[in-house]
């Protein structure tokens, strides 16, 4: 549990004032306003403005809203220099990584888990560098990569089957003992990975992720097993949670684990059966937790604890091909809980980037600290967006240059720039290694 005194650094008074209004009343008229850092003024919106949450919902039976025609992908990025990035991720907590040209992966931010990967005390960094050990990798998903040879490594905190020890905290990347994989996708308990024979899973099995015949319990953490899927096309991808994902090759996908996760219908709770999903084609996907989103077809879908089990239309302004989420979070402020609500970004075809919830530090990156009820376009960044992740206080983004923007809180040094503390409402660039 963070001290108090971090709490306080971390959180403006405007922040505090926003979730708790977004946990009782979001429309009241006695959450009109509140005082930021600096004496700078942010309002809330009145009663007037519609506070949901900007999702649309499914119909009777379920369906999803009809979204318009669309065929379009990530936008390629494209730079010559070794240290520019193609890839850009989330790693644990308050942290990002980075997939570099030259093969290597660089990292910053949060440090308690060793999500950086440097071999070294648990110190915060707001200068990025390179994993220890780690080269030629091809595929990066937080804190696991997999490289040319196939040989999948993984750093921080999870299920990384290092003898008989379980779940480790491992602050230099190590290596799996798994056949050779195209992709590995963990989180602090259960992990799979996509390999030539088609998918394994190991770890946890509260979620039913890994053993279909249970039991579906913590411990004991299983062995890397199979997982059976129906025909169809190949795999390509993999995403892990409170829930699995697979994307096939046409944009299909199939689900298992948690129910409110499922994007299908259940009535089992967990569900151990990969089955088709409602989604698709997919071009990306991301599971935090309690909450998942996808960009399918053009336009984006989210469920989760917030918003329910079945996928929702995220109204954007334009279509997008990738999104990125956070949980749902509760943290001890004394005398009170904060309730942090899920935040989303995305990033369009046309490269333009747009978020939406919390912006007590600027995190929505339209240039304010006024909370973004709506999906508010991102200012500021120099040239077109390929991709963008998000954490509750920072927003990355990944431009088609290979350059790396940030804005937000940077109290762990989100912001990669090389300052720590320092926060900031406007995208600051990325000091990549």
């Amino acid at each position: 549990m963070r001290s108090t005194r971090r709490l306080l650094d971390r959180y403006s008074p405007t922040a505090i004032v926003f979730l708790s209004c977004a946990a009782g009343a979001m429309a009241s008229a006695s959450c009109s306003s509140a005082r930021e850092e600096g004496g700078e003024e942010a309002l809330l919106p009145d009663a007037s403005f519609e506070a949901s949450n900007p999702l649309e919902d499914a119909g009777a039976d379920g369906s999803l809203p009809d979204a318009a025609p669309f065929d379009g992908g990530l936008l390629p990025v494209e730079c010559e220099s070794p240290s520019c990035a193609v890839a850009l991720v989330t790693a644990q907590d308050e942290s990002f990584c980075a997939l570099l040209r030259d093969g290597t992966v660089a990292c910053w931010g949060a440090n308690k888990d060793g999500q950086l990967g440097r071999g070294e005390a648990p110190d915060d960094s707001a200068t990025p560098a390179r994993v220890v050990g780690l080269s030629d990798i091809v595929a990066l998903d937080h804190t696991c990569a997999v490289d040319k040879t196939g040989a999948a490594w993984c750093w921080g905190t999870g299920p990384y089957l290092q003898g008989d020890a379980g779940i480790t905290t491992e602050r230099t990347p190590v290596k799996l003992d798994i056949p050779p994989a195209k992709k590995v996708s963990a989180n602090a308990r259960t992990a799979c990975a996509v390999v030539e024979s088609g998918v394994l899973c190991w770890g946890s099995n509260a979620s039913g992720q890994v053993a279909a015949d249970g039991p579906f319990t913590l411990a004991p953490l299983h062995p890397p097993r199979a997982i059976a899927f129906g025909p169809g096309a190949p795999i390509r991808d993999v995403a892990v949670n409170e829930v699995s994902f697979i994307v096939r090759e046409d944009g299909t996908s199939e689900s298992w684990g948690a129910n409110i996760l499922l994007a299908r219908a259940s009535s089992l709770s967990p569900d151990p059966i990969p089955l088709p999903t409602t989604l698709g084609p997919i071009t990306a996907v991301d599971l935090v937790a309690d909450r998942a989103c996808v960009a399918a077809g053009g336009a984006a879908y989210c469920w989760g604890t917030e918003d329910g089990p079945t996928p929702r239309l995220v109204r954007t302004p334009e279509p997008i091909v990738q999104i990125a989420t956070t949980r749902t979070v509760r943290e001890s402020f004394y005398p009170y809980d904060v309730l942090r609500s899920a935040r989303w970004c995305a990033a369009a075809a046309s490269g333009a980037v747009f978020c939406v919830g919390e912006n007590g530090s600027g995190q929505a990156g339209d240039g304010t600290k006024t909370p973004a009820f709506r999906p508010v376009a991102v200012v500021g960044l120099p040239t077109p967006a390929a991709q963008v992740r998000t954490t509750h206080d920072t927003t990355c983004v990944l431009l088609t240059s290979g350059e790396i923007y940030c804005f937000g809180n940077n109290y762990h040094g989100q912001l990669g720039n090389g300052v720590m503390r320092k926060s900031s409402i406007v995208p600051v660039k990325v000091s990549l290694p």
